[in-house]
This record gives C-alpha cells, sequence and structure tokens, in this order.
C-alpha cells in the first residue's frame, strides 16, 4: 500500500532531504545527516581544519554542535511523523576524550521520551576508524519543545502545502 503523502518512509525522506537543503550550518560544517527510522538520527562528520581550537584538537564548541544536531535531528524525525517540529529547550553533554584533525565522527541520536510537548533524547558521537572499534568521545541528553508545523514557513516546503 503506498504511503499516505503526510506519513510513512517516503515521506520521512522527503522531510529529511529538505531539512538537508536547507541546514546551512550543517553543510558548512561537513554534517550528513541520514535517518534510519523516526526517532533515530545519525551525523556523520570529519573533523576538519577550521573546527580546531589547538593544533590538531577539536574545538569543543564543534562538539557541542554535532550534538545538538544529533539530538535534535532524532527529536525531529520523530515529531515530522505528526506535522509537527521541535526546538530545543537545553542539552547537556559530557566530553569523554580529545577529538583530532581528520577523525570521523559519528553521533547517534535516539528519541528517549515522547511526550505532549516535550522530547527528550540521547546520543552517543564516536570516533570511528576502519578496523578500529568505535569510541566513544562525548554522551549528551537533550530536552525539544513541540509544536506544530503550521506556525513555520518551512512546512510549506516540507508537508507541501498550498499558500
Amino acid at each position: 500500500m503506498p504511503d499516505h503523502p503526510t506519513q510513512g518512509p517516503a515521506h520521512l525522506a522527503a522531510m529529511v532531504a529538505a531539512y538537508n537543503q536547507m541546514n546551512h550550518y550543517g553543510r558548512a560544517n561537513g554534517m550528513a545527516l541520514s535517518v534510519p527510522t523516526p526517532g533515530q538520527a545519525e551525523y556523520r562528520m570529519a573533523v576538519r581544519d577550521e573546527h580546531l581550537s589547538s593544533p590538531n584538537t577539536c574545538h569543543g564548541g564543534v562538539l557541542a554542535g554535532l550534538m545538538d544536531a544529533a539530538l535534535g535531528a532524532a527529536a525531529l524525525s520523530l515529531a515530522f511523523t505528526t506535522q509537527e517540529f521541535v526546538s530545543t529547550v537545553e542539552f547537556k553533554m559530557n566530553y569523554l576524550h580529545a577529538v583530532h584533525l581528520h577523525d570521523a565522527l559519528v553521533a547517534k541520536g535516539t528519541v528517549d521520551h515522547a511526550g505532549n510537548s516535550l522530547v527528550v533524547s540521547s546520543c552517543v558521537i564516536y570516533r570511528v576508524a576502519e578496523g578500529k572499534a568505535d569510541v566513544a568521545v562525548a554522551r549528551g541528553l537533550g530536552t525539544f519543545n513541540r509544536y506544530p508545523a503550521s506556525k513555520r514557513d518551512f512546512a510549506k516546503l516540507v508537508l507541501q502545502e498550498k499558500s
């Protein structure tokens, strides 16, 4: 049976594609988003020269941006299924290991709780290298406010509403 135009995998894929197109921050930082299922998100990025705060060491703010993006994308991917968006209320993170130039990072976010107005998600950022075990370099927890997609112009593009 085909997906309803505002539900299902095809709709989610279209929403993620539209979000990726509009996400200047993610593109500027080399972040690539994928959404395996609603409520889960994965961002991949490699540490570049402009991400360094000292010789060969990534600035913590870069990891914080990746963390917020993955936490929020997990919440957003779930909110998309009910034609809602989310905004960050708060998040916290723990830095576990240093990250260096050219490290490949994967941030995996998952929704832990979805209430009527708030969504809570968690994330682990891993340093990944072929032939080596993944290393958790940061962990985080975020809270997001849910609100109707109709409150944003983005809804017109994503939900294909007619003006």
